[in-house]
């Protein structure tokens, strides 16, 4: 369970990060939510091998 926990939290990370991309008026807020999405990923990958 604390795999799945996790899971959800990195869902809700980036359903987050999309709110803010899509929201963003600037150049640089765009590429931020974008880097962040990128590491979202990169940590939901990590929480694949937690059991």
């Amino acid at each position: 369970p604390v795999g799945r926990r996790l899971d959800f939290l990195m869902q809700e990370f980036n359903r987050e990060s999309n709110t803010l991309s899509s929201k963003s008026v600037d150049q640089r807020t765009t590429q931020a939510s974008v880097e962040l999405k990128v590491l979202i990923e990169q940590m939901r990958e990590q929480v694949q091998n937690v059991e």
